[in-house]
């Protein structure tokens, strides 16, 4: 690891400035779980770190029931997980928070911090933008809003302009009384997840009204199966449904073919994965984790 200034901030604007000058002779850095690791491995080399610890704006989470949730992106996923709010309101992001990687990244990750280093392989960005979540990107200039989708841009990559900041995550007030977030991994080692998948819906008794589903961590970025959606609204979900409705969540994806699964691999386990999510509309019920630890 190499020599750096440290730059510590109040506030967004003087974190865009700071970014606006020092160009890309600097990172920020929030709970330092992935960049840390980067700079040790020396994949980056920046002459200033700017640590947003200091910016209160960026931290907190708030509720209302006219404008939703506000996360802000200095939050920690085990903030995430145990707030009274999500849980409440939004309790499948507060389960899927709750089993993020591993005990020492729920505690120092933070959810900003995870979406802006755009991991195609992490849990966040499936869950957030089946939830229709917008991105608040701050800079002196003034402030923008995003959706997840237009967020992730590719591989560790984002929209983030150079003298932006992610200044908060933006949940609208929840419409869906089903939520599920799934997760597989190969081995019970792993901490990555080699697909996961995000199912959120709204049902009027057996039949679902209206649902939103993404893929995530086997595409390089979030994608959205608009075309089983379609298929599932208005339906009763039967086991032989479940099945044509996977079918079509596996066609519609375009996986990725690496080290740890080839492309064909990915699409039969993504088919099996989103098969026994959409089974679960059938009886509505709280996370089943005997159910979770089958599918991973």
């Amino acid at each position: 690891m190499r020599d750096f200034d440290l730059l510590l901030p109040e506030t967004v604007a003087e974190v865009s400035g700071l970014l606006a000058r020092l160009g890309e002779d600097c990172r920020m850095i929030a709970g330092g779980t992935a960049l840390l690791l980067a700079l040790r491995q020396r994949m980056v080399t920046p002459t200033h770190l700017i640590s947003l610890a200091g910016v209160r704006a960026l931290r907190g989470i708030t509720y209302d029931p006219r404008d939703g949730l506000r996360i802000g992106a200095l939050t920690t996923h085990a903030a995430v997980a145990r707030s009274p709010l999500v849980r409440q309101h939004y309790p499948v992001l507060a389960d899927m928070a709750s089993r993020l990687a591993n005990p020492q990244v729920r505690n120092q990750g933070t959810i900003g911090g995870n979406l802006c280093y755009a991991d195609p392989t992490t849990d966040p960005p499936s869950c957030l933008a089946a939830l229709d979540a917008r991105l608040a990107l701050g800079s002196a200039r003034g402030e923008r809003l995003l959706p997840v989708a237009a967020f992730l841009v590719d591989y560790y990559a984002c929209a983030l302009a150079p003298d932006e900041v992610l200044t908060d995550i933006r949940l609208p007030p929840p419409r869906f009384d089903f939520g599920h977030h799934a997760r597989f991994h190969r081995t019970a080692a792993e901490h990555r997840p080699l697909i996961n998948l995000a199912l959120v819906a709204r049902r009027e008794g057996d039949v679902v009204e209206e649902a939103r589903l993404v893929v995530g961590a086997t595409t390089v970025v979030p994608t959205r199966v608009m075309e089983a959606e379609a298929f599932l609204a208005g339906r009763v979900v039967t086991p032989a449904l479940a099945r044509e409705a996977a079918d079509i969540v596996a066609s519609a994806i375009d996986p990725v073919s690496d080290g740890r699964g080839s492309a064909a691999y990915r699409r039969d386990m993504v088919r099996v994965v989103a098969r026994r999510t959409i089974e679960r509309l059938m009886a509505p019920t709280t996370p089943d984790r005997a159910a979770e630890r089958a599918i991973a």
